[in-house]
């Protein structure tokens, strides 16, 4: 694996990390957007390290919400997530804005704007990434691991989860995405 390669995946981590913190205050995105009894539209939240036979330390966190208000809309949802990739000391981390969360069964996709980076490629850039919560196999994929990988993205895309996690670290929990549609 590249230098550059490496260190994009390390901010991948850092990312992940700093969505975390702030998952424990969220519930829905805005605090009053879930009645009692109600659920919020989708949401995926947790922390894990990606696995590397090297050593390099990458963690991805992910606080992202889509309230029972705007159940029909993925691109009104809220939170943030981090992600970092560290090896020997050197390395970079990114912090995004949510902009859009998809999720299907055990699978989530959510993009956002970074919005804190130490990494100039990523600034104020879109970035997608892709979870699979499979319990104690949980997987994860990002959009910056194509050619052009810093140009962006379109909202809610990202790659199919194609990284293990580390063993023992993965907590990534997926509220599935439950469509109301109209009825005619």
């Amino acid at each position: 694996m590249n230098r550059r390669t490496r260190i994009t995946a390390l901010t991948a981590a850092l990312l992940i990390t700093a969505g975390a913190a702030g998952s424990a205050a969220a519930s829905g995105g805005d605090p009053g957007s879930v009645r009692p009894g109600e659920r919020e539209a989708a949401a995926l939240t947790g922390t894990a390290k990606l696995y590397r036979p090297a050593g390099d330390d990458i963690t991805f966190s992910f606080d992202a919400h889509l309230a029972a208000k705007d159940n029909m809309d993925p691109q009104a949802a809220t939170g943030t997530f981090r992600f970092s990739h560290y090896e020997d000391g050197e390395g970079g981390y990114a912090v995004a804005k949510v902009d859009c969360l998809t999720t299907g069964g055990k699978v989530a996709v959510v993009t956002g704007v970074v919005t804190e980076t130490d990494v100039d490629e990523f600034r104020n850039k879109r970035v997608g990434i892709s979870v699979h919560d499979d319990g104690r196999r949980d997987r994860l994929g990002y959009s910056w691991m194509t050619k052009g990988e810093y140009e962006g993205v379109p909202p809610c895309v990202s790659m199919a989860p194609f990284e293990k996690v580390k063993a023992g670290t993965g907590d990534f929990r997926v509220l599935p995405w439950h469509m109301d549609y109209p009825t005619e």
